[in-house]
C-alpha cells in the first residue's frame, strides 16, 4: 500500500511538472543534445558501478573471498531493489544476499552495508558543503539548506568516528521511537556497533575506503554536470557541486516512488538560474536514467539471488 500511495505522490508531482513545462521544447531539447556528451554521461555508469563493486569488495574481509564479479552483481541486484524501495533501502538487501551466499555472518554483512551507506552519505555531504560554502547565490533558503547539511555531515561524522556519541544517539532515538520501530533501531544499534569494532581496527584500510568513496561521489556529481553539457546548458562545475547533491538528497525523501518527483522538482527549482524549466525536467530524466540502467542490467541478478533464498532449506 505504501509504495502504491508513493507512486501515486510521483505521478502527481511528474503531472504538475509536466503541465507547466513546454512538452514541445523539452523532445526539441532531447533532439538537439550533444552527440559527445550524452553517450559519455550516461556511459558513466558503468565505470561508476564498477568502483562501487570494487570497495564493497574491498570492503569485505579476506575470509569472506568475495569476488569483483559476485560483488558486481551483488551491487546491480541492489539497483533493482533500490527502484521499488525507499531511501536505498535496497542496498541492505545486499547484506541478506552476502549472508546466504555464504560470505559473511548476518550481523557482519549487515554492518558493512550499513558502513558501506553512511560512507556514501558522508561523502556526498562532504561534496554539498563544500559547494554550498562556496555558492554565490544564497538566499534564506539556501543558507538554511547550508545549515542543515552541516548539522547532518557533523551528526553522521560523529556517529561514525564516535562509539559514546553513537550508543547516546540510538538509546535516544530508541526511548523516543514507537515500539514497532524500537526494535529496529536496536537492531541498527548492534550493527553500528560491531561496525565500529571491525572498521576502525585498520586505520589504512579505512582511509582508503573513505578517500574511495569520496572519489565515487564526485564522479556520481560529474556525471550530472556532463548531463548538462549533454543538454546544452551551462552551469559552473562548482555550483553544481552545491546543487546536484541537494537534489540527490530530495529523491531520498520516503515520499515518492524511487526519488522519481521529488528529484525532478528539486533539479528545476535550484537550477533555475541557469537554465528553464523544460531543459530542468530532462535533466531529471537523465537522472533518473542513472538509477534505470543499472537496475536493468540488474535483473537477472536479482532474479539468481531471490531463486537462491527460495531453495534454501
Amino acid at each position: 500500500m505504501k509504495r502504491l500511495i508513493s507512486l501515486a505522490v510521483s505521478l502527481l508531482i511528474l503531472a504538475i511538472i509536466y503541465t507547466k513545462i513546454d512538452l514541445p521544447g523539452l523532445l526539441q531539447i532531447f533532439q538537439n543534445c550533444h552527440r559527445f556528451w550524452m553517450p559519455i554521461s550516461l556511459g558513466m555508469v558503468i565505470p561508476l558501478t564498477a568502483l562501487t563493486s570494487w570497495r564493497l569488495q574491498q570492503l569485505s574481509p579476506a575470509s569472506a573471498n568475495l569476488q569483483f564479479g559476485e560483488a558486481n552483481r551483488l551491487i546491480l541486484a541492489a539497483s533493482v531493489l533500490n527502484m521499488v524501495l525507499p531511501s536505498k533501502m535496497g542496498d541492505i538487501a545486499k547484506a541478506y544476499f552476502m549472508r546466504d551466499r555464504g560470505h559473511l555472518s548476518g550481523s557482519l554483512a549487515l554492518s558493512l552495508v550499513v558502513f558501506e551507506k553512511a560512507c556514501d552519505m558522508l561523502s556526498l555531504l562532504v561534496w554539498c558543503a563544500f559547494g554550498l560554502a562556496i555558492y554565490p547565490q544564497k538566499d534564506i533558503l539556501f543558507w538554511a539548506m547550508t545549515a542543515g547539511v552541516m548539522g547532518g555531515l557533523l551528526a553522521l561524522a560523529l556517529l561514525l568516528g564516535s562509539q559514546r556519541f553513537a550508543r547516546l544517539f540510538f538509546t535516544t532515538a530508541s526511548r523516543f521511537a514507537p515500539k514497532k520501530i524500537q526494535l529496529k533501531i536496536d537492531k541498527m544499534r548492534f550493527s553500528w556497533g560491531e561496525m565500529h569494532e571491525y572498521f576502525w581496527q585498520d586505520t589504512t584500510q579505512l582511509a582508503k575506503i573513505a578517500a574511495t568513496s569520496l572519489f565515487i561521489w564526485f564522479c556520481h556529481l560529474l556525471q550530472i554536470w556532463f548531463f548538462i553539457l549533454a543538454l546544452n546548458a551551462a552551469v559552473p562545475f562548482l555550483a553544481n557541486l552545491a546543487l546536484s547533491p541537494l537534489a540527490i538528497l530530495a529523491g531520498l525523501l520516503p515520499l515518492t516512488f524511487a526519488g522519481v518527483g521529488t528529484r525532478d522538482a528539486a533539479l528545476i527549482l535550484f537550477y533555475q538560474p541557469y537554465f528553464d524549466a523544460a531543459t530542468g525536467a530532462a535533466l531529471g530524466l537523465l537522472c533518473t536514467g542513472r538509477y534505470i540502467l543499472p537496475a536493468l542490467a540488474g535483473l537477472p541478478f536479482l532474479g539468481q539471488y531471490i531463486n537462491t533464498m527460495k531453495i534454501k532449506p
